[in-house]
């Protein structure tokens, strides 16, 4: 063989090497059974839990207000927020991502300044955040999750994973279970990470009482590859449905000395309810399932940021 076909060989497989492993929903997975969350609380309709927040243009309501579609295009993304704030609960949405080559896009459940205070907290808000990166053709869709508490950004604890499935081709679930206890990130009622709040310091975790926001909109200045890849919009509009709604928790009222937490109609209690203070083993052994087969980036690995390590990553 001359040596130009052997290099040419082996930059094809080199090639071909490359594209089995970059697609993370093409590798076989086996899920871990575990309970499903999303079936122990009432839905509502995304036209009644809520409303427009920027973008109106770009909000479409479809099958009775079931469904909402938000679309990114080169005038402006969209977004809703939530009727109601909360102190704790569960919320959960069915997302389904846009299709196509999409760098630079951010879908987000509770995003940045989703589950968030801010307006009314301008420099002391808290955040949890669901944020869902878009990707370029080597990359697929990245889950980043985040939160902190009192408008400080550099002590934010984000962690990223790569699904086990492709998020464009039909609606995943997407959950925070947030407490005085902990908060625990789910997809498809998978838990991905949990925040304790006895571990760390008392003024990094969440506890003010925040709107549940819906989003899309441009993060190209760090959303893919720290910025690498910024929104191409010959690909527009981007298009993100959201659907099947879960909202249950205790709601702020600004009027009453103390907020209102009842249970919700079917009995649970996702703010005291012991079931929800802690994870089951089953949720641990998934969790452990997908933090050790999914997440490539970690607060607590990241020694340039963290000098010392944050007392939950000992």
């Amino acid at each position: 063989m001359a040596l130009w076909q052997h290099k040419l060989c082996i930059s094809y497989l080199l090639i071909l090497c490359l594209a089995t492993v970059v697609s993370s929903h093409s590798r076989s997975y086996t899920t871990p059974s575990v309970t499903r969350l999303t079936d122990s609380f009432p839905r509502v309709p995304v036209d009644r839990a809520f409303s427009k927040a920027f973008g109106a243009s770009n909000v479409q309501f479809l099958s009775n207000g079931s469904t909402a579609t938000l679309a990114l295009d080169k005038i402006s993304g969209s977004g809703l927020v939530s009727q109601s704030r909360y102190y704790y609960g569960f919320f959960s949405a069915a997302i389904k991502l846009p299709s196509g080559l999409s760098p630079g896009v951010v879908v987000a459940f509770y995003r940045k300044h989703q589950l968030s205070n801010s307006d009314k907290y301008p420099h002391n808000h808290d955040e949890i955040d669901i944020e869902l990166l878009g990707h370029d053709k080597r990359n697929d869709w990245v889950l980043q999750t985040n939160l902190y508490a009192n408008g400080s950004v550099s002590t934010g604890r984000e962690e990223k994973f790569y699904f086990w499935f492709d998020p464009t081709q039909q609606y995943h679930y997407y959950s925070i279970l947030w407490n005085s206890y902990h908060t625990v990130f789910l997809v498809d009622n998978v838990p991905v990470r949990e925040f304790i709040h006895s571990n760390t310091y008392p003024s990094i975790y969440p506890s003010k009482p925040m709107s549940v926001y819906a989003t899309i909109w441009d993060g190209s200045e760090w959303a893919t590859h720290g910025g690498k890849y910024p929104v191409n919009y010959k690909y527009a509009p981007f298009v993100a449905s959201f659907s099947q709604i879960e909202l249950s928790g205790c709601i702020s009222d600004p009027t009453a000395p103390v907020s209102s937490c009842s249970k919700v109609n079917s009995g649970q209690d996702p703010v005291n309810g012991p079931e929800f203070t802690k994870l089951s083993q089953q949720q641990i052994a998934a969790m452990d399932w997908a933090r050790r087969k999914l997440m490539f980036y970690s607060y607590c690995n990241d020694r340039s940021r963290f000098k010392v390590m944050p007392p939950e990553c000992h």
